[in-house]
């Protein structure tokens, strides 16, 4: 499905937080396997504990939930990294353990410039804590489907300060002297 007039609602995780056999649900890489139940309908109890138990023991490093403040200085690196490539940034979170992006990329390749925003994030947030890795691979666009759709996306993006992200919107510019509080994310 094409975009509409080339906007993504852009999804991106922390290193670690989801894994396959996660008992809040996943899907398998490229979906070469049937997995039962998503993070709407979980899965049963116990189903993919085995699967799940291996994916944590391969891991390199523990996973990353980002502390707060940290979600401010990660989340204002990453706008200003966007923007900086020439992206157009409608709305921006970036929580514990995920962030969202609606966005339009124009003719740059949406997975490399979100790519760029984190490693800039990256070294912004080790410079400031000196974390190991942060980010899960990878990046999921998907494409807005009309102008209602957009509006939704746009409201979804901002309510996660409801859950502690730090969110931005197009109208609060780069300047960073305040953050969006949950009472500022209505409208």
């Amino acid at each position: 499905m094409p975009a509409w007039n080339g906007w993504y609602h852009v999804t991106g995780g922390t290193y670690g937080t989801w894994l396959p056999g996660d008992p809040r649900g996943w899907r398998a890489r490229g979906h070469k396997e049937h997995v039962d139940g998503d993070y709407k309908a979980p899965p049963p109890r116990g189903r993919y504990a085995a699967f799940h138990s291996a994916s944590r023991g391969r891991m390199k490093h523990d996973a990353v939930i980002l502390p707060p403040d940290a979600r401010v200085i990660g989340g204002q690196a990453m706008v200003e990294m966007l923007l900086h490539l020439g992206a157009e940034v409608l709305a921006f979170s970036l929580g514990g353990m995920h962030l969202h992006v609606l966005i339009r990329f124009g003719r740059l390749l949406a997975r490399r410039t979100v790519g760029r925003a984190k490693k800039h994030a990256y070294h912004v947030l080790q410079e400031a804590y000196g974390l190991g890795r942060i980010w899960a691979a990878g990046c999921r666009p998907e494409p807005i489907a009309d102008r209602q759709h957009q509006v939704n996306v746009y409201q979804y993006v901002l309510d996660h300060a409801r859950e502690g992200a730090w969110v931005w919107r197009h109208n609060r510019g780069v300047y960073w002297e305040t953050t969006l509080r949950f009472d500022d994310a209505e409208g």
